[in-house]
């Protein structure tokens, strides 16, 4: 068996474009791979707290996780933890310096909650941060235009591992649909089409 984590970014949710375009590849291609996208809980002890428990549900599966921008920050603790592939796709390297800017009343735009980002999550978040990284367990995926996020920190932070940086998008990831066969590859997935 086995299962895909897409884990989202900051203030996002499964109806993210890039999390539906995941879904709706591996359903296509992929249909015996069950693929996972929760809500992220807001806070990030209860996000690792979540992630870890899906995770658990199942410990017979080979799970693979997908992370973008927050979600690649996250998809690395839980890479080096559990020793899983990820393909990481514009992730956060040091979201605990952004989200200084962010402390405060916030609003999901997708889901409308409306919830704190805390002092403690800055410290919360440094906590999980990840120094040794296995070279053989990424493909990171940045376009140099991200607005966001500075693509050279990823760039930097996992030049050992499998890198694709592309000229030009922004933070969203333009063209993304285009990566999902490298990612596929990625995973060792053999293409099967659902009749």
């Amino acid at each position: 068996m086995i299962n895909i984590l897409y884990i989202h970014g900051f203030n996002s949710s499964p109806q993210s474009m890039k999390a539906e375009l995941s879904r709706h590849y591996f359903q296509q291609h992929h249909p015996e791979i069950t693929f996972y996208c929760p809500q992220i809980a807001t806070s990030p002890n209860a996000a690792i707290d979540q992630l870890d428990a899906i995770i658990a549900s199942e410990p017979n599966a080979k799970w693979l996780l997908m992370g973008s921008s927050l979600g690649g920050y996250f998809a690395t603790y839980l890479a080096e933890k559990y020793q899983l592939k990820a393909v990481l796709i514009n992730p956060a390297v040091k979201p605990y310096e952004l989200l200084e800017d962010y402390i405060g009343p916030q609003i999901n735009p997708y889901t409308q909650e409306r919830y704190q980002v805390k002092r403690q999550h800055i410290s919360d978040l440094k906590a999980l941060e990840q120094v040794k990284i296995s070279k053989n367990n990424y493909l990171v995926m940045v376009q140099t235009g991200d607005e966001v996020l500075d693509y050279q920190q990823a760039v930097e932070k996992y030049h050992q591992c499998q890198l694709k940086i592309s000229q030009g998008g922004d933070h969203s990831f333009v063209n993304y649909a285009a990566t999902l066969d490298d990612t596929a590859s990625f995973f060792n997935l053999t293409l099967t089409l659902a009749k």
